[in-house]
């Protein structure tokens, strides 16, 4: 069997959307004639811990890790937030903050190049040299972000002339808050050289969807394999057969941030709760994970604050749950430059769940067309009031004739199994 070194930052007890993907590749590469090897940090800063996740990782699995410095601590300090305060990776706010924020924000993104986990890359490559003299690795991928972990893969893949893989779950300078780091042009050209480096120097790029594959294609002139995020259906064998929420339940599970605050749903929900009582009285609003203050000061404006259910996190399997009990599943996208592209890992477990889906997001965006593909749910415009309104209506009127289900078809091929199957058959490709 061939081994091939995983190269990721996110990997249990960590828990969250960034560790699901090569947590269930690693689940099934096997299968397909590779033995994953993962590497990756001793002590990483956790926004969100699943120990329970630890049971996941196949039996035998060899993982290697290396402590990491990060700044996190230093950043807590300047902005005021607690010692033990969760941060949500990847995020930026759209509040106007105090000047120590602004620095944050300015050093994280001048100084901290590409991002906040750098110093993990000499002590890493280090690390890795020696092992690799001494072990047989037929192929190396690296998952970003964070996307030091490709600077990592690009070092010892270089020296050891061993078949790369990158992998971006994310963006990197298309990402949705790049524009929001206050970046310097040297900044701005370093983190572009970077990215172009990694690019043209691995000898396959994968990412999560089609737009940014487009968008990679025109940074470096080479197309990308898009293999999704998918869901795992041992995950969902209780799918259809759970019994559902008694209340009109509309949940989201994950963090949800500034950036994805669905400012439209506030507005129309209060509406529907002004204008019909038993509406208001059977709405319940879930939330599972980090919900933006921003959001959450918005909804209790509305006048939602007795139908909000705010859930902290919890471990994947019981997040699962959740959503195969939901009324409906909430799905806010990003309002950014880049929103074609934006496929949250969330949406293909929510179609796991088989559920109905509420999109709140750009109806031509590769999110919807997944959706409309498998006819797993709806999507309304980030300010088309009247198609969310009527959404909802429709669901809820459903809902009180019990017969609110989601019709979902074609979903079978966003098995991680089949995806890690295709992972495979691109390591066989630049592995011989």
């Amino acid at each position: 069997m061939k081994k091939v070194l995983i190269i990721t930052y996110y990997w249990p007890p960590m828990g969250g959307g960034g560790v699901q993907r090569w947590l269930k590749m690693t689940r099934y590469l096997r299968d397909y004639g590779w033995e994953p090897v993962i590497f990756t940090t001793e002590n990483g800063e956790a926004s969100v811990v699943d120990e329970s996740s630890m049971k996941q990782i196949p039996e035998g699995v060899e993982t290697l890790r290396v402590p990491i410095w990060e700044p996190f601590g230093l950043y807590k300090k300047i902005t005021g937030k607690k010692k033990d305060e969760k941060l949500v990776p990847g995020t930026v706010s759209e509040q106007k903050g105090s000047f120590s924020q602004k620095l944050s924000v300015w050093v994280r993104g001048n100084v901290f190049i590409p991002d906040a986990r750098r110093f993990w890359i000499n002590p890493s490559v280090k690390f890795l040299k020696r092992y690799l003299k001494e072990h047989r690795i037929d192929a190396v991928v690296s998952t970003g972000p964070p996307h030091t972990t490709h600077l990592i893969a690009l070092k010892v893949a270089k020296q050891f002339n061993i078949p790369w893989l990158a992998d971006f779950r994310d963006p990197w300078t298309n990402i949705d808050f790049y524009d929001k780091l206050m970046l310097t042009n040297w900044a701005d050209q370093k983190h572009k050289r970077l990215e172009k480096l990694v690019l043209n120097t691995a000898n396959q790029v994968v990412t999560v969807s089609w737009s940014w594959a487009q968008d990679f294609k025109h940074i470096c002139g080479r197309m990308p394999m898009v293999i999704t995020n998918g869901f795992d259906p041992e995950d969902f064998k209780q799918a259809g057969q759970i019994p559902l929420d008694q209340k009109f339940t509309i949940t989201h599970a994950g963090s949800l941030n500034d950036d994805r605050n669905p400012h439209i749903l506030w507005e129309v929900l209060r509406e529907l709760c002004a204008s019909d009582a038993e509406f208001a009285n059977h709405l319940e609003l879930k939330f599972i994970g980090q919900l933006s203050p921003v959001a959450l000061q918005e909804a209790r404006a509305a006048g939602l604050e007795s139908n909000l259910n705010l859930i902290d996190n919890l471990p994947h399997a019981e997040v699962v749950k959740h959503e195969m009990q939901a009324q409906v599943l909430l799905l806010p996208l990003n309002d950014t430059p880049n929103i074609n592209g934006v496929v949250p890992g969330k949406l293909y477990e929510y179609i796991g769940s088989q559920r109905p889906i509420l999109c709140i997001g750009k109806p031509t965006g590769d999110s919807a067309k997944i959706i409309q593909e498998t006819n797993a749910g709806k999507v309304a415009d980030f300010k088309d009031k009247e198609t969310l309104k009527q959404i909802l209506t429709e669901y809820y009127q459903a809902y009180k004739k019990g017969q609110l289900k989601a019709e979902s078809t074609h979903y079978e091929k966003y098995s991680r199994k089949l995806l890690a199957g295709q992972i495979a058959e691109e390591l066989n490709k630049i592995s011989g």
